[in-house]
């Protein structure tokens, strides 16, 4: 009804923070791209910083309540649960997320301790978000690393949370290198116009100026019309 523009996204607003205490992943998942979309939207308003605020309220509670490591008893749904909180946390920039992703994303660098697999997002999406060239060089290192082409999909998907201008360039360059497969380009790219307003003007430029490349790349495939929607 708010997007049909019928009712006030103030009264959708009001209705999110009714579920600060729900423990239901689907539930969870549907709130967060609903204010994903919101976001979005006013990243073109001075209201920005006031959506990111409203985010680290509405999310700290269960982020609290669910913590880093799992509890004796849970299932998948709350795996799934806890990488989504503690990932929308950390994007907005809530302190107490960005510290501990900081600290666990050095220390699986480090081979100290390997981070879990469902954790491994959040933690990467956290520290680009609010990181500089030397956390991307150390993101693009993982990826040349990696043995499996699940971690080099789950690292390329995110590396469009970076923020700064000239590191979105370097993230867009290397969607069309060698180092990334043909099929995961379109994942990169579309990574980097989910990732912020700079980013999407970014990644809309990038498309226009190496598009002979990307249609004769695809062909007309749904690789194609899947990058023009992203």
């Amino acid at each position: 009804q708010a997007r049909a523009g019928i009712i006030s996204t103030v009264e959708v607003l009001k209705v999110m923070e009714a579920f600060v205490n729900e423990p239901n992943y689907t539930v969870w998942s549907d709130l967060s791209c609903n204010l994903g979309i919101l976001s979005t939207l006013l990243s073109h308003t001075d209201f920005y910083e006031d959506i990111q605020v409203f985010v680290r309220d509405v999310f700290s509670p269960i982020g609290e309540r669910l913590g880093w490591d799992p509890k004796p008893g849970e299932g998948h749904l709350d795996a799934l649960l806890r990488g989504l909180v503690l990932g929308k946390l950390g994007k907005a920039g809530h302190k107490a997320t960005l510290e501990e992703a900081r600290r666990r994303f050095k220390e699986h660098v480090e081979g100290k301790h390997i981070l879990s697999a469902d954790l491994r997002s959040p933690v990467y999406v956290t520290v680009l978000k609010h990181g500089d060239s030397s956390t991307l060089d150390t993101m693009l290192k993982l990826h040349k690393q990696a043995d499996m082409q699940e971690e080099k999909n789950r690292i390329e998907r995110v590396l469009g949370a970076i923020s700064q201008p000239e590191l979105i360039q370097k993230v867009l360059t290397f969607a069309l290198s060698e180092e990334v497969r043909p099929q995961d380009t379109v994942s990169v790219i579309g990574g980097v116009a989910g990732g912020s307003k700079q980013g999407r003007k970014a990644a809309w430029k990038f498309v226009r100026d190496n598009w002979e490349e990307l249609y004769n790349r695809y062909q007309g495939g749904f690789l194609i019309s899947r990058l023009i929607k992203v």
